[in-house]
């Protein structure tokens, strides 16, 4: 089943899309309208359209005014029609690529480019250091072992279900899996929850590579948007998401909770406890990405999602989890928190493609983990300092766009004046900065309007990332309809 959405909705994401002054026909600013909706990612890739009439009766216009409109979208290609059945959103063969090849047809950056196209701090030495000597301290004891586990060391296991019973949420060390890296987590998630051809939920924008997993299992991500204007208790549309879920049938739904990537937006109590039912009332499973969790800058996150679920189906919430953003991307830890039951398929199921984590890496993550928050507290604060240089080099050299400013997270998200993402990520490399485009964070070309900018990289570069963004967008000779739609919640 497709997902369809209504009339009222796509009103109230429309705004003001009136051409007061009349430069437009009503068909045409209408048009224009649904067309930034689709690049911003408010209407999903292949979600359907409302009916003309009903549409019009919603606008208060004449349904020639809707039909005309529609018309002119599928001569664009944003349409797609069959007879009998609703106009579905589709893009432009050429957007639609961007978001996947952009980065592959970028030019090669000089050795001295800023390269913004992840995020991810440098290793904090001196820890990174002491943990793996003291790993090599603690490793004697395993090697009279195969030294390979599926499930994990059970020194990891218990440090991880004692950071999740300190943050409130009972867990027992056979409800753990460690794993690879977060990444690996959801691939292995994937292959036991996701068949071919099966809808996955998907909270949209998101992380690049969760899209990128899915696709490979031939899943298919549903898009549900997150509306950073919305503000902290609105974000998330949870109407959108519970529908989405009962119109799909979709079996498996990954979010981002906790400082979402890349908005850096954080869900409140109020909005875990509902994705919680959802899951239980829809007989989903909710896999909820924590990868960012630790990185808080202006306010801890509520409980763990799952906390929510206790009592009432916990079982429908799996939690993935890693240190690879909170200490070092190279040091290749996450984890699974499900069930016992689930834990048993994914051990089973590993097998096919690796035979554990390696045991050094784990018992490294062990002293890390035993460290207490400080030294991620000293990391909070780099990140703390270097975004604010970040949105102080932005105000002044590019103050018509729009940041959205999460409670914490690595990166920005930033709303720009027109679409032009992927033109800028392929330009941005001759003015010494490397970026990943918006689409790159959507389904099929959405977000040509929006760029990621992490600000985990130090303060001197960021500024030199700036005024090459900056320069690069000024070679675009970019211009902007005075009469754009204007959003509004």
């Amino acid at each position: 089943m497709m997902h369809a959405v209504g009339a009222r909705a796509v009103s109230r994401d429309l705004g003001g899309w009136r051409d007061d002054a009349g430069r437009r026909s009503a068909y045409r600013a209408l048009a224009d309208g649904i067309r930034l909706l689709v690049h911003d990612g408010r209407i999903p890739l292949g979600a359907a359209l409302p009916g003309e009439r009903e549409l019009a009766g919603e606008l208060n216009v004449s349904r020639t005014t809707v039909t005309t409109a529609y018309s002119v979208l599928r001569e664009e290609g944003y349409l797609s029609s069959r007879q009998g059945s609703r106009s579905t959103v589709t893009v432009p063969v050429m957007s639609r690529d961007a978001g996947r090849v952009g980065a592959r047809r970028r030019a090669a950056p000089g050795g001295d480019a800023v390269d913004l196209s992840y995020a991810s701090m440098v290793a904090p030495v001196a820890e990174v250091q002491e943990a793996y000597s003291a790993a090599l301290q603690s490793l004697p004891p395993f090697l009279d072992t195969h030294g390979m586990e599926p499930i994990g060391i059970a020194v990891l296991r218990e440090a991880i279900a004692a950071r999740y019973r300190a943050r409130g949420l009972e867990t027992s060390p056979d409800q753990i899996m460690v794993t690879s890296g977060a990444q690996h987590a959801l691939r292995l998630l994937l292959g036991v929850l996701a068949a071919p051809g099966e809808r996955v939920l998907v909270d949209h924008p998101t992380y690049p590579n969760a899209l990128a997993a899915i696709r490979r299992v031939g899943a298919r991500p549903i898009p549900v948007p997150v509306r950073p204007e919305g503000g902290v208790s609105r974000s998330w549309d949870l109407g959108g998401i519970r529908s989405a879920a009962r119109q799909t049938a979709a079996r498996m739904a990954y979010f981002i909770p906790d400082f979402h990537n890349p908005t850096g937006l954080c869900l409140d109590d109020a909005g875990r406890a509902e994705l919680a039912r959802i899951a239980r009332d829809t007989r989903m499973t909710l896999v909820v990405d924590e990868t960012m969790v630790d990185l808080w800058l202006d306010a801890p996150p509520p409980a763990p999602v799952a906390t929510y679920a206790r009592g009432q189906g916990e079982s429908d919430v799996v939690t993935i989890g890693s240190v690879s953003k909170s200490h070092w991307g190279g040091l290749r830890i996450g984890w699974i928190r499900a069930e016992p039951e689930l834990i048993t398929r994914l051990v089973g199921s590993r097998s096919a493609s690796d035979l554990g984590t390696p045991v050094m890496d784990q018992l490294a993550a062990v002293h890390l983990l035993g460290a207490g928050d400080a030294p991620i507290e000293d990391r909070r604060q780099v990140l703390r300092s270097q975004r604010a240089v970040l949105l102080d080099e932005l105000s002044a050299r590019l103050p018509d766009w729009v940041p959205t400013v999460g409670t914490g997270g690595m990166s920005l998200w930033l709303k720009m004046p027109a679409s032009v993402s992927t033109a800028l990520a392929a330009t941005a490399p001759s003015h010494g900065v490397v970026l990943a485009a918006g689409p790159r964070f959507g389904v099929e070309g959405a977000f040509e309007r929006y760029i990621r900018l992490p600000y985990a990289r130090p303060a001197d570069e960021l500024r030199r990332a700036v005024a090459g963004v900056a320069a690069a967008y000024d070679a675009l000779g970019v211009t902007v309809d005075p009469a754009e739609p204007t959003l509004v919640v």
